[in-house]
């Protein structure tokens, strides 16, 4: 089974059903004042919930002590998976004895229960993992601790797949049942379909697989799909990386306020900026800039601009062979860049570097 950690408790902050939409950060015309995003829904469709058979079903044993129910809705699903066999079996009996298999390795850790909250067996069926999940997640307003990722067991819910998927994708039927999983989660605690995470952005591991982690960009749009909304999916950007990305990264975080260089590596320093910005805009800190975080961290910028947000987006038309300095300044030249750089990419060739061009820059 896969190595996880001992649970943690960070302080959370309660995620309203009905939060802001993933939008665009949008700014008054000529005054560069940013204004908030239009509060909406964060599904437009109803996800009927996923069969789920409870502990109950797959006779498991008690845990060894009382669960620990919090009082706030989690924030972000991460992604597991078990680093066991890749079994041809794909019967119920299969997943119940997975599952009971799960709970006994956990508890030789000295774990109470099951460390996850859900587990997807390779036959697409889903089973309850640690006790009274279930019971959590269909009132919506509460959520069971768990022990699958160290420093986040608060603020998220863990879903482990059967398997390991370092070099083959999981089956049809296991991944189908992962979006339902996550779209009626999503539905259920109000987390956007973009906050979905593999446990290797959080921890030190491989998990959940090389081949499933790659898959997490079309997980998201699968299941914004199912909940009926329209997202953009950024890429995850998180410590130990390096590249124009984060370099790009650590330039709009100085452009809005944070103290770093901009060295292109992402370590301690990036990611305690990270943090507090995340802090103070009311975002769980998490030091991992996902869709939720570049969304609220890119600047829209134009002609007569200047600063470390048009460096930012300079270094990125640099990287990608265009004819641009990287001074910080938005003149006719860094325009007609952008404006070359959207024709390829199929935007509006406005010469404007708003969300989506920035989305297609740090893609």
């Amino acid at each position: 089974m896969e190595e996880t950690s001992t649970p943690n408790a960070p302080s959370r902050r309660d995620l309203l059903r009905w939060g802001t939409a993933l939008g665009s950060a949008a700014f008054l015309a000529g005054c560069g004042l940013q204004v908030a995003p239009t509060p909406g829904p964060l599904n437009s469709q109803a996800v009927a919930p996923p069969g789920v058979a409870g502990t109950a079903a797959w006779k498991a044993q008690p845990p060894t002590e009382a669960i620990t129910v919090l009082g706030t809705r989690p924030t972000r699903i991460i992604v597991h998976h078990t680093a066991s066999a890749n079994v041809s079996d794909l019967s119920q009996a299969q997943a119940y004895a997975l599952a009971r298999s799960i709970q006994q390795s956990h508890f030789a850790r000295g774990w109470i229960d099951s460390g996850q909250q859900f587990t997807i067996s390779r036959g697409g069926y889903v089973v309850e993992g640690r006790h009274r999940s279930l019971e959590a997640a269909q009132g919506g307003t509460r959520h069971v601790r768990g022990a699958h990722c160290d420093g986040f067991n608060d603020v998220s819910v863990g879903i482990e797949n059967e398997g390991t998927y370092m070099t083959v994708s999981p089956p049809g039927g296991q991944y189908a049942a992962l979006v339902t999983l996550c779209a009626w989660l999503c539905q259920q605690y109000g987390i956007p379909a973009t906050e979905l995470y593999g446990h290797r952005d959080f921890n030190d591991t491989d998990c959940p697989g090389d081949v499933l982690y790659a898959k997490l960009p079309q997980l998201r749009q699968d299941v914004a799909a199912r909940l009926g909304v329209s997202v953009r999916v950024w890429p995850t950007t998180r410590s130990g990386q390096s590249g124009e990305r984060v370099r790009s990264a650590q330039r709009l975080l100085a452009a809005q306020g944070q103290t770093l260089g901009a060295d292109g590596s992402y370590g301690p320093g990036t990611v305690s900026a990270v943090r507090a910005f995340q802090g103070a805009v009311g975002l769980t800190a998490d030091g991992v800039i996902g869709s939720a975080t570049w969304e609220r961290l890119i600047r829209t910028v134009r002609q007569g601009d200047s600063g470390a947000a048009v460096q930012a987006a300079q270094g990125q038309l640099a990287a990608r062979g265009y004819a641009v300095g990287v001074d910080g300044v938005f003149g006719p030249g860094t325009e007609a860049a952008v404006r070359s750089f959207q024709t390829s990419r199929a935007l509006s060739a406005d010469g404007v570097v708003g969300p989506n061009t920035w989305l297609a820059l740090e893609s």
